[in-house]
């Protein structure tokens, strides 16, 4: 699965846990709508960017 942070704030939203910026719960990063904002700071969907894993093997 796909991580997306916040570039202004470092919010990292979870698709389990997305009731709680107001969409329903296990709603995919690019399913939100465009108007949605980072509940943590309001910053628009658009400066978002995709966190990349680091495997440790």
């Amino acid at each position: 699965m796909k991580k997306y942070g916040c570039a202004v704030c470092g919010y990292v939203y979870n698709p389990g846990l997305a009731e709680r910026s107001g969409v329903p719960r296990n709603t995919q990063f690019g399913e939100l709508p465009e108007d949605w904002c980072c509940p943590q700071c309001g910053t628009k969907k658009m400066y978002f960017v995709e966190k990349h894993q680091h495997n440790n093997k």
